[in-house]
């Protein structure tokens, strides 16, 4: 008895063995199963495939299961691919994925021997070698052990809502089958849901966004032989910096597929998806950040996205929330909605009172106006001699719940869909059906709300006559209160109260003066007086709305605005550090480290590729250097200034020619008198990353040892290999890496052609790490205009002479 009982270990082991697949096995074989929180891993480790549950599922529910792939090596749940998308299990420790007697992959759930999902395989004979492998491209493969050149079945053929590289979007030529993705139902389900993105099912060769497989709502454009024509991000890259990404479109006589591959795919998690709100994205891991970064998004604009708000909404491209309910509507998956989904759309708050509209007993069902919109999908044209007309017509028949009159009459039956704020400037409006409780101060009580109008009114005067004798010397400020995100209007004396009568200036720069002042409720802000200002008072508050507009955490807020008379004042928020060129040139006693430096030339770029390629107007800030950029008390860069150049018209170009000299922060077409674009932003953001890693403006280093003009400098160590010699090896050999990229990219920027310069977008990609950065060419603009210009002092108050 005493050896019998290591036998019997030894036997319960090896059985153990047998039944379930090791933590650390890619494979799954005939005589296993895998069960609770088992897992097969590839054998690089990158990817896991097992029981899962949705990192956010709606309303709190925690039972659903599922079988899929994810990333297996990054903290936040990425899942790939899923078996059973909408056929969940309710005990993970119950349910088997097994390879079945009939030699598919399938999963079986509390002792059931129908499959919950099965592989399907036909026309194949099952043996006991037929295994499941995960590979390490997170390819789910089913094959014969004796024969491993022959797939049977594999999850690269059974796309969800997500690509990976080396797998194909496809249409067979011959069977006619589409390999499309689509997206999960909700972010706590991934059920089939709206939206998908395949090649054109009619044969052109382009990929195509769709709603519920019926309404494309994006193209890429046709293939032209190294690109397509609407993604300028698949074109391989030729002077300028290397993506990272393969891209190839095939079409011959059996297939036409399109697949890509990832350099360095060792290092890199990248993937394709379709998610919840209709975008397709591609998105890389970022190890500094520990989060999906974008590197590709379509559509620009979230509202070209069909039905992105659902039913009963309206869609706003520069709201802080794209979405919002119609008035009289409410979200119908509000958990939903706060986890970015809105594509369930808004209920009715009050029911119609559809066929009681006749009755004297009853109120009649009411319109709403929404003014300037793009009108929803699904009009009805029918006849009405006038808008009076057209309302009745509506409002007779139980079914409409909208109506547009523009000379003709135009209805929707039933639910709105795709209406849009404003896209355009698009002058219609549409009227919506809402029930009378919905729109109050109508029918008999119109003289008791008229009444408690005039009573209020009387009273609030009251209380102001004596709130102004009893404060007098506590001058309210008019307008403060506005909860709704919206720019207040300032009076000229409430500015002069905050700023104590202008007295604490903060600085000077090309367009005025700014100062420092204190709201009633504590809150610190920045007064700009625009000086040499001749824009109309209607132009002036037309372009501040749309400067409010702009929100970025790396541009500056603008708060308010004051226009009185020939007077013209912004209101900012207030940046406790001041600005960038104080800490870099000035006697600030912080020292910034590398980390934060690094932060503020990618905080900066981030800033502006948001005005040149995420406004709804292209916004080309014209005045880029150290003294515009200010600092929150964490060292966040901010852009300021923003939007001025259009406010100042004409008198800009004056105010340009005496900023900084030749060659501090212009780029050459400016001299020149080329058309200016996006471009000479990006020269003149290109100028600042040399001055933010040495902390010495670009012409100082002329007077010491090196003798040469600092960016021009540069560029020739960094093609001699020996740029490090430029900063001391103890700094290069702790950040080497993000030195010499920041080092490659501001030499890209200074670029003489605008053709060779980066976009801004691009350039945040390089100093994040996602794009591949070329060896750049010296300057040669530069590198003349410094040879001729040694005895010129270029970064005075004055013009160079």
């Amino acid at each position: 008895m005493a050896t019998s009982l290591p036998s019997c270990a030894l036997y319960l082991l090896l059985l153990l063995s047998l039944q379930h697949p090791s933590q650390a096995s890619d494979t799954l074989t005939a005589n296993q199963k895998l069960s609770g929180n088992q897992k097969l891993i590839s054998q690089d480790g990158n990817f896991a495939l097992g029981f899962f549950q949705p990192a956010a599922l709606v309303g709190g529910s925690n039972d659903k299961w599922y079988i899929g792939i994810w990333y297996n090596k990054i903290p936040t749940q990425t899942i790939v691919w899923v078996a059973n998308r909408g056929k969940p299990v309710y005990d993970p420790v119950l349910s088997n994925l097994i390879i079945s007697d009939d030699g598919n992959l399938a999963l079986l759930a509390n002792h059931s021997k129908s499959p919950m999902w099965s592989t399907n395989i036909r026309n194949h004979i099952a043996t006991s070698s037929t295994m499941a492998v995960l590979n390490n491209s997170g390819n789910l493969v089913v094959k014969h052990d004796s024969n491993n050149s022959t797939v049977l079945w594999q999850s690269f053929d059974d796309f969800t809502d997500t690509w990976l590289p080396g797998n194909k979007l496809s249409r067979n030529k011959k069977t006619g089958v589409i390999k499309r993705l689509v997206s999960w139902k909700d972010r706590g389900d991934p059920a089939l849901g709206l939206f998908s993105i395949q090649l054109d099912s009619n044969g052109s060769p382009q990929y195509i966004l769709q709603w519920n497989n019926s309404i494309v709502y994006w193209e890429s454009g046709n293939w032209s032989g190294n690109a397509y024509t609407g993604v300028p991000e698949s074109s391989p890259s030729n002077s300028y910096p290397n993506s990272g990404y393969t891209f190839q479109f095939v079409d011959n006589d059996v297939e036409t597929y399109f697949t890509y591959t990832v350099k360095n795919d060792a290092q890199t998690f990248t993937r394709g998806i379709v998610d919840v709100s209709g975008l397709f994205q591609t998105l890389v891991w970022t190890n500094v950040t520990q989060a999906w970064t974008p590197f590709f998004t379509q559509p620009k604009a979230k509202c070209i996205v069909y039905g992105v708000c659902g039913e009963n909404s309206k869609c706003s491209e520069n709201a802080a929330s794209s979405c919002s309910c119609l008035k009289g509507f409410t979200e119908k998956y509000p958990e939903n909605w706060k986890l970015g989904d809105h594509t369930a759309g808004c209920r009715r708050n009050v029911p119609l009172k559809c066929g009681n509209n006749g009755s004297m007993k009853t109120k009649q069902d009411r319109f709403y106006v929404i003014n300037s919109v793009k009108l929803p999908d699904d009009a009805r044209s029918i006849d009405a001699a006038d808008v009076r007309a057209c309302e009745l017509t509506c409002l007779n028949n139980c079914s409409c719940i909208a109506y547009s009159y523009d000379g003709s009459c135009w209805v929707w039956y039933n639910h709105l869909m795709n209406l849009q704020d404003n896209i355009g400037g698009s002058m219609y409006s549409i009227s919506i059906r809402l029930g009378a409780s919905e729109l109050p101060n109508s029918g008999t009580k119109k003289w008791r709300t008229t009444a408690i109008i005039i009573s209020g009114l009387i009273v609030l005067s009251f209380g102001v006559t004596i709130l102004y004798f009893s404060h007098k010397r506590r001058r309210p400020i008019s307008g403060i209160n506005h909860g709704d995100g919206s720019l207040i209007s300032f009076k000229y004396r409430d500015l002069q109260f905050i700023t104590r009568n202008f007295s604490e200036r903060l600085g000077a720069g090309s367009f005025g003066s700014v100062f420092k002042g204190v709201l009633p409720n504590a809150t610190i802000v920045a007064v700009k007086k625009l000086e040499g200002f001749h824009q109309g008072d209607k132009q002036f508050r037309a372009e501040v709305s749309t400067i409010g507009n702009i929100h970025h955490m790396n541009l500056i807020r603008l708060l308010g605005f004051c226009s009185k008379g020939p007077m013209r004042l912004l209101v900012y928020e207030y940046m406790p550090s001041g600005s960038l060129d104080k800490h870099l040139f000035g006697s600030s006693s912080t020292t910034l480290s590398w980390k934060i430096r690094y932060q503020i030339a990618a905080g900066i770029a981030k800033g502006l590729a948001y005005l040149h390629e995420e406004c709804r107007d292209c916004i080309i800030h014209c005045d880029i250097k150290p003294e515009n950029i200010l600092l929150d008390d964490s060292f966040v860069p901010k852009v300021a200034d923003f939007g001025l150049a259009k406010l100042l018209g004409r008198n800009f170009s004056r105010v340009l020619t005496s900023m900084r000299g030749t060659v501090g922060y212009l780029a050459p077409e400016w001299i020149s008198g080329e058309a200016i674009t996006t471009k000479a932003d990006v020269f003149s953001y290109g100028m600042m990353p040399f001055e933010i890693i040495s902390g010495k403006r670009n012409l100082e280093h002329t007077e010491t040892s090196m003798g040469t003009f600092f960016p021009v400098l540069v560029a020739k160590k960094l093609l001699e290999g020996q740029v490090q010699t430029l900063f001391g090896s103890e700094i290069f050999n702790a950040v080497g890496v993000e030195l010499e990229r920041a080092c490659k990219v501001a030499c890209w920027c200074v670029q003489d052609s605008e053709s060779s310069r980066p976009t801004m977008g691009e350039v945040v990609k390089i100093l994040e790490g996602l794009l591949d950065v070329e060896m750049p060419p010296v300057p040669r603009y530069l590198e003349v205009l410094a040879e001729g210009s040694k005895n010129v002092k270029f970064f005075s108050d004055e013009p160079a002479k």
